[in-house]
């Protein structure tokens, strides 16, 4: 039998060349290339708003069915990471998902733009799968900073990508097409960044740090027995837990926010401010660009909360992050200055995340032998709140500033069900053990084996 390869106790941003880095480093950027092509479009709106004549009806229903499908896609990549693994399903995701990024520049209609918006959708699934790498290449005592870390800088490419696509639509204007063609081409630059990332994915993952899932059945039949045996029923059990669908919501009341203003953010500082393309796409970018930092933030203390507390430790720290994120964002929607609107997004989008990085150091605790599972009911969960978000936006009696504001009241509301997340002093206490061993092998073992 082929000696277990361990889970990494520490997070080595410059390390290239270990499974576990590799997985962590090519995940993100993969994710962060799925929320750039997600998102593509959404500074550009403007422009295409204009070009088709949508309505304000008609870009809420757009913006719901661009986080709608990946409501059922994340249940289905969640189960099926579980089963081929995260190398395969995300290589197929980033591949196949490219398509309509790159030819929803064919769009002539309402109908067709909404349509393609729709089929782009399912590349949010990306998620999913970058929380189920990370979660099985680290150890408890850092599983939650890898998680946060791999997720924010990925959802870094919803910011990165108001300001960059105003510039790659100002290139090609600057080559001569016009604005109506410039927004088509500009949609094939993040379309074959995805292609190129799946094939390094393919080549330079695997699994786990043990290896492929094909590898380790020829290896090693009892682990392969193994993982069958604990994949029997875990849909089931994850969605008879009443934690997994608490922490669903409160997904929502974090990720769900987030989508939701990387839709309308540009929009709504070019309307209510009078900016033009690229600066209301530069400010609005500011909301996403927090992630380079206050996702993994979210993630780390909720780890430290973890190695003192406990488990209900880290619950305790999300729910305290959410009540405060619900109150900023209620702030925010009240200003109509724009240097105070600023920053006050800046502060909400800080909580924001940190709590979206707090929500995935718990997942990992609910249920060990479903993981991909929960996580892909959870992390449905975000874009089932930013569904429900969307209908408030498509509403002609009631202006983005109003929407907002009972956004932010129901997030002040739902950070409540925080205390719905309980753990059994048999769950506390098997947490604890690995705990102190994943600190005790820090301590032993500095290095991690290598490929």
């Amino acid at each position: 039998m082929k000696q277990a390869i361990k889970k990494a106790t520490s997070i080595r941003l410059l390390d290239f060349k270990s499974r576990q880095m590799r997985a962590f480093h090519l995940s993100w950027f993969a994710f962060f290339l799925c929320f750039f092509g997600w998102f593509g479009i959404a500074p550009l709106m403007t422009v295409v708003r204009d070009e088709l004549d949508l309505t304000k009806s008609q870009i809420g229903n757009i913006i719901i069915a661009s986080v709608s499908i990946t409501v059922i896609a994340r249940l289905m990549i969640g189960w099926l990471v579980d089963r081929i693994g995260p190398r395969i399903t995300y290589t197929y995701l980033l591949i196949l998902g490219s398509i309509p990024v790159m030819l929803i520049g064919l769009s002539n209609s309402y109908e067709s733009f909404l349509l393609f918006r729709l089929a782009i959708g399912v590349i949010g699934s990306s998620f999913v799968i970058t929380q189920y790498h990370t979660s099985v290449m680290f150890a408890p005592n850092c599983v939650g900073t890898a998680n946060a870390t791999s997720a924010g800088w990925g959802n870094m490419g919803g910011g990165v990508t108001q300001m960059v696509m105003p510039l790659i639509f100002a290139f090609f204007v600057s080559l001569g097409y016009l604005d109506a063609q410039a927004w088509r081409y500009a949609m094939v630059v993040p379309g074959i960044a995805m292609i190129l990332t799946g094939i390094a994915y393919y080549k330079w993952t695997t699994d786990f740090p043990e290896g492929n899932i094909s590898d380790l059945s020829k290896a090693d039949l009892e682990y392969k027995k193994k993982k069958k045996a604990d994949g029997q029923g875990a849909f089931k059990a994850a969605i008879s837990d009443h934690r997994v669908w608490a922490l669903f919501l409160i997904y929502g009341a974090c990720f769900g926010i987030e989508l939701t203003i990387n839709n309308i953010a540009a929009i709504y500082y070019h309307d209510f401010f009078q900016l033009d393309l690229k600066t209301a796409g530069l400010i609005a970018g500011l909301f996403g660009v927090m992630n380079l930092f206050a996702r993994s933030v979210g993630g780390m203390f909720g780890d430290k909360a973890g190695i003192k507390w406990g488990l209900k430790g880290r619950v305790g720290f999300l729910g305290a992050v959410l009540l405060v994120e619900g109150l900023a964002l209620t702030l925010f929607a009240q200003m109509t200055v724009l240097p105070l609107a600023i920053g006050t997004m800046i502060l909400f989008s800080l909580f924001v995340q940190m709590a979206e990085g707090a929500t995935f150091s718990v997942v990992p605790f609910i249920n060990k032998k479903a993981i991909g599972t929960i996580s892909g009911i959870v992390g449905a969960g975000g874009n089932a709140g930013a569904v429900m978000a969307g209908f408030l936006f498509k509403m002609e009696g009631i202006s983005y500033g109003e929407a907002l504001t009972v956004l932010g009241i129901a997030v002040t509301a739902i950070s409540a069900s925080s205390l719905l997340v309980r753990f059994s002093a048999e769950d506390e206490k098997a947490a604890k053990t690995e705990m102190d061993a994943s600190l005790s092998e820090k301590e032993l073992q500095p290095e991690y084996v290598k490929s």
